[in-house]
């Protein structure tokens, strides 16, 4: 009897481990959707080798971005750095569905060691407004460092602001009072390749080969099914998804490289990289008193000059 119970027990138990795992998907937020989790999954570090941004991979064209931190810094003290991702609010590009709609921005934010995100309890009521409503968390668990933020509405998000927590050299040994370097990039709108290596359809599709467009087909969901008879005759299929529309016709001669779509792309990648300085406050506090004893030499030396002014004045006259 004891003996049954336990294996109606473990059977239950199975059954509700095998349900947890069916209704996992369709319960919690699937962690591929959009960017910038694409570019944590694939890439330990945002940053290659050459300096250019993992983001650059997926979004091809290239559009400007702009930042601004302060020229120095002290320890343990929050300021901010703020992204610029300017574009043309009246441009809309296409979605995933191929139908027009705004545009998204992202930004990934690289600073030194030790940097860090600043606690909501450190933030001034200045710095919760201007960052209410962006959601922006750390790369990864060991990349603590480097921050990331988007897809978030472009229109209403064109400057990023990061409240960042300047480290103390008294606490990390790995700190030191030098000057960093800060780099950052930011994209606005859609990638022209997925993930996958898939061209997206928010880009050109061209021809492969030359040869003659022999036969456009329309799928279901929009897009076009392209046959292109190459000059060895052998047909070569083009699946053209919905949203970039053709500039060919059927029967129409292509040459290699040639474009079968506009380019639906109204968007881009951006990176840019700045420098701060994290400041000493013995330092600042000698400087100031190596610039006022300077400053009150040169007053003792002007009263000095006038005294002996005088003194030579009154010697002539007498």
């Amino acid at each position: 009897m004891k003996n049954n119970y336990l294996a109606n027990l473990i059977k239950t138990l199975q059954a509700i481990v095998v349900s947890v795992a069916l209704l996992a998907p369709l319960v919690l937020p699937s962690a591929v959707n959009a960017f910038p989790v694409y570019a944590q999954q694939a890439y330990e570090n945002p940053r290659e080798a050459t300096g250019r941004i993992v983001c650059a991979n997926c979004h091809l064209a290239q559009k400007p971005v702009e930042i601004e931190v302060p020229q120095g810094v002290l320890p343990d003290t929050v300021f901010e750095a703020k992204v610029e991702i300017p574009y043309d609010l009246s441009v809309k590009q296409v979605t995933g569905d191929g139908t027009k709609g705004p545009l998204n921005v992202g930004a990934v934010l690289i600073l030194p060691e030790g940097f860090t995100l600043a606690p909501k309890d450190r933030l001034t009521p200045e710095m919760k407004e201007k960052t209410k409503g962006v959601v922006i968390s750390p790369y990864s668990d060991s990349k603590k460092s480097i921050f990331v933020v988007g897809p978030i509405p472009g229109a209403e998000h064109q400057t990023i602001i990061f409240p960042i927590l300047a480290p103390n050299p008294a606490d990390n040994k790995n700190v030191h009072f030098i000057k960093y370097p800060v780099f950052v990039g930011a994209n606005r709108g859609r990638g022209q390749v997925n993930p996958t290596g898939d061209k997206s359809n928010n880009t050109l599709y061209s021809s492969p080969v030359e040869g003659r467009l022999t036969k456009i087909e329309k799928t279901e969901k929009g897009g076009y099914i392209l046959t292109i008879q190459s000059k060895s005759g052998d047909p070569l299929t083009i699946n053209v998804p919905v949203g970039p529309e053709l500039v060919v016709k059927e029967g129409q001669k292509v040459t290699a490289d040639q474009a079968l779509t506009v380019d639906p792309n109204v968007g881009g990648f951006g990176q840019t990289e700045t420098e701060i300085v994290l400041q000493s406050p013995a330092r600042v506090k000698g400087l100031i008193a190596f610039f006022f004893t300077v400053i009150l030499a040169q007053i003792l030396l002007v009263l000095k000059k006038k005294q002996f002014e005088k003194v030579q004045l009154a010697e002539m006259n007498f």
